[in-house]
């Protein structure tokens, strides 16, 4: 039982740190109007288990915290990786959690974006929904090609 905690923190330190490097390594292109935040491929592992969702929503708000946007992205970028986690867990689709990921995070970044910069708001909402739709669809796709790996989905994401 100990160890099967343990090992669930480690887990979600390594998540949260991978999306949280790997996301400020992509900076110029994770953050703001126009996004193509690939670390959120990850995201979609909380259609498989929700004990992944807390490793990836302290990710996102660590790579956050390096955000040009500063406190918004902190707080709406944070929320909306946690909503869209929530929703795609609901879910279990891993198509559907992509248009629901795109889908929140077009709302609440897009808000946030409208807050920031005073920019067009449903002109922002797509934008962003656009981007991370179409991360999440490749990142989907990739899933699915490794669901035929039984001994890997065993072993690292339904355990």
């Amino acid at each position: 039982m100990k160890n099967q905690k343990v090992r669930l923190l480690a887990t979600n330190a390594m998540i949260a740190a991978v999306y949280a490097v790997l996301t400020i390594l992509i900076s110029p292109i994770a953050y703001g109007a126009i996004q193509m935040r690939l670390t959120e491929i990850i995201v979609l592992l909380a259609c498989y288990n929700k004990k992944f969702i807390p490793g990836l929503t302290i990710g996102c708000l660590l790579a956050n915290l390096a955000s040009p946007m500063g406190l918004y992205d902190i707080c709406f970028g944070t929320a909306a990786t946690l909503i869209a986690c929530i929703g795609m867990y609901l879910c279990k689709n891993l198509f559907a959690g992509a248009f629901i990921g795109g889908a929140v995070n077009g709302l609440l970044v897009g808000y946030e974006l409208y807050l920031a910069f005073s920019l067009p708001f449903m002109i922002n909402a797509f934008y962003v929904f656009v981007g991370e739709f179409a991360v999440l669809l490749i990142g989907a796709i990739l899933f699915k090609l490794l669901e035929r790996n039984e001994t890997f989905m065993k072993k690292f994401i339904l355990e």
